[in-house]
């Protein structure tokens, strides 16, 4: 029986380019008691390798966590296998605005200790006592009440091509930053304020709005189905969009534009630039945003170093490589002392009318 991918991702673009189908991706989340994580993520392999998913998932005994494409005319076969599972029974499932058949290449289920990395040891608070639920409409009352404060609980790198106006964007790497930085800093407001809290798809905020109702906050509130969910109602109910620049998905497609703001910088030049590409030296890696025409000019790498280094041959750059592991770039999201334009989000005040009395 297969239990893991065996094509390479050049090997199935191939496949799907034959196909000749389109795809579509999704993504969803669910907190749930899973009593053996091993045994149901098997099970998903095998049903999921049948139908033709690619994707990304994380299964854990708190949940199941998955970003995934499969063949468009296979989705009510897939949805059917869904409600076979009893908590997977009529989820919501986070249809993609922007579609592309390449969006993944590999199915990928695994087992994690947690399906979102958070950090935390903290085992006395209910992940399942979560915050209140709201749809696009009652989101943009919400942040325009005077009494609300508007969190971004996304990292800096997400953060920075798009984004809700005035909303509170920490410049962090991890999730697990943020809920350390918003606890301190909105420590004073625990009950005169309403939390509002967003994320791409929700699944961050709905484990952040249980934490914060354990650290005391009263007025807690996340937008139902994240950024993606939020899209999708304000088109259909014909809403004002309150959000300007892209979505950071993580897929290949890397984005989704929700307004035509172009609000991030290239790293490199600092012309207006949202693109966010990977350095293509091979011992680096490194995400960060890049314009077209330091694209062309510098090959599609971070550096003149990596440029110097990517020019080589295929044999020369394996032997640079050879017993120095994985540059540090490779982990990171456009941080770098040679990128002079990554934009700096530190001052969470800075947009915000919060009186820190």
């Amino acid at each position: 029986m297969q239990l893991y991918n065996k094509l390479s991702a050049k090997e199935r673009a191939a496949l799907i380019e034959q196909a000749g189908k389109d795809r579509l991706t999704l993504s969803f989340y669910q907190y749930a008691k899973i009593s053996n994580p091993q045994e149901f993520r098997d099970q998903l392999f095998v049903v999921w390798d049948r139908l033709d998913v690619l994707g990304r998932i994380y299964v854990a005994s708190e949940g199941i966590n998955g970003q995934l494409s499969l063949p468009a005319d296979r989705f009510n076969e897939f949805k059917e296998h869904l409600d076979t599972i009893n908590f997977l029974k009529d989820i919501r499932l986070n249809i993609a605005i922007e579609q592309d058949n390449m969006s993944f290449l590999k199915l990928k289920v695994k087992v994690r200790n947690k399906i979102v990395a958070d950090g935390l040891n903290d085992n006395t608070f209910d992940v399942t006592n979560k915050g209140i639920h709201v749809g696009a409409e009652k989101f943009n009352e919400l942040i325009e009440n005077k009494k609300t404060v508007l969190v971004d609980m996304r990292n800096h790198y997400e953060s920075e091509i798009g984004h809700f106006k005035n909303a509170i964007t920490p410049d962090v790497d991890t999730f697990r930053e943020s809920l350390d930085i918003i606890e301190e800093d909105l420590k004073a407001h625990k009950e005169d304020k309403n939390l509002v809290m967003y994320c791409t798809g929700g699944i961050r905020c709905e484990k952040a709005s249980a934490y914060f109702k354990h650290k005391g906050f009263k007025n807690v509130f996340q937008l139902e189905g994240g950024i993606i969910e939020y899209t999708r109602q304000i088109k259909e109910q014909g809403l004002e969009n309150k959000f300007i620049g892209k979505n950071f998905v993580f897929d290949e497609r890397r984005a989704e534009k929700i307004s035509d703001e172009v609000i991030a910088q290239c790293h490199q030049c600092g012309k207006p630039a949202d693109v966010h590409t990977n350095c293509a030296n091979d011992a680096c890696h490194l995400l960060f945003i890049q314009c077209d025409d330091c694209k062309n000019e510098m090959d599609n790498c971070c550096s003149t170093t990596c440029q110097e280094i990517n020019a080589l041959p295929y044999e020369a750059q394996k032997a640079l490589r050879k017993g120095q592991g994985n540059s540090n770039d490779i982990f990171k999201k456009g941080r770098a002392d040679h990128l002079p334009f990554k934009k700096d989000l530190r001052n969470i005040y800075e947009t915000l009318k919060v009186d820190k009395k």
